[in-house]
């Protein structure tokens, strides 16, 4: 493990504490106060005020989203550098991307968006949606921040229709590689007020930490507050409620570790010796 992910690790670790949100769940930046509609879109999809940057907004997304082939890819390579943050070379943007709150968002070097993902990095004290280098998110994939942060590390590899959610932080380490259809739920709700509705529920997090070269199969759903180790493996359809250590196989519902992949390579090399 290089230098990088222990500092991210112990940085992890240091916040495994639950965080608490205050607000109804979805709504919050559409409702709160006698705003108007203008305020409201603003809040909700632009995440600056003002016309310039709401004009921005929409003529980029407008005129440059559904712009189909090369060009397309070519056009929206030129003109969403205007739009996010940070946008590094060789970015390729798909079709029909939904973006919230781009001024929170930084994309390095060479990643993949495809089409129809979803960018939302929403807000009010967070730093939102970090992409790395050599990133692939494939199509119909969401990335989602509700006052959370969301670090995708070198060379993340994220299949098609995948959900990333985070009230708090969720950290995907390098040359990780995520099948279809897997969640990472970085986030869940105080329901000790069995009054309360739903829908007005504090929000709690502690966050996810997945650690560099782990494997998820497809339909895996991770939870809230769980840490993983380097080199694991998940199994398609399992279910991470709990801390999986580096260098396991992990299946079922809840996931249990069967292996440990270190082990494994040691039996073998011992084998080959006696040979």
């Amino acid at each position: 493990m290089d230098q990088k992910s222990n500092k991210s690790q112990s940085n992890y670790e240091a916040s495994k504490e639950f965080k608490t949100i205050e607000e109804k769940v979805r709504l919050k930046h559409i409702t709160k106060g006698k705003a108007s509609k203008f305020q409201k879109y603003s809040n909700f999809f632009v995440g600056k005020r003002g016309l310039f940057a709401l004009l921005k907004y929409e003529l980029i997304t407008c005129i440059f989203s559904n712009w189909p082939g090369a060009l397309g890819i070519f056009l929206r390579g030129i003109f969403y550098k205007f739009l996010f943050k940070k946008v590094g070379k060789g970015v390729s943007f798909g079709r029909n991307i939904t973006v919230r709150h781009p001024n929170k968002i930084e994309i390095g070097n060479n990643v993949v968006i495809d089409d129809n993902c979803m960018l939302d990095a929403k807000g009010e004290d967070n730093k939102g949606i970090i992409i790395e280098d050599n990133v692939f998110i494939g199509r119909n994939s969401i990335l989602s921040c509700k006052n959370g942060n969301i670090l995708l590390k070198e060379n993340v590899n994220i299949g098609f229709n995948c959900e990333i959610f985070s009230a708090n932080e969720v950290i995907i380490g390098k040359n990780t590689l995520i099948a279809a259809y897997v969640y990472f739920v970085g986030g869940g709700y105080d329901y000790n007020d069995y009054e309360k509705p739903a829908t007005e529920m504090p929000a709690l997090s502690k966050g996810i930490f997945v650690d560099d070269n782990c494997w998820f199969g497809a339909k895996a759903l991770i939870f809230d507050g769980v840490k993983i180790g380097n080199n694991s493996i998940i199994g398609g359809a399992a279910l991470v409620n709990n801390d999986i250590p580096e260098y396991s196989i992990a299946v079922g519902i809840p996931a249990k570790v069967i292996k440990n992949r270190k082990e494994k390579n040691n039996e073998s090399k011992q084998t080959e010796v006696k040979k």
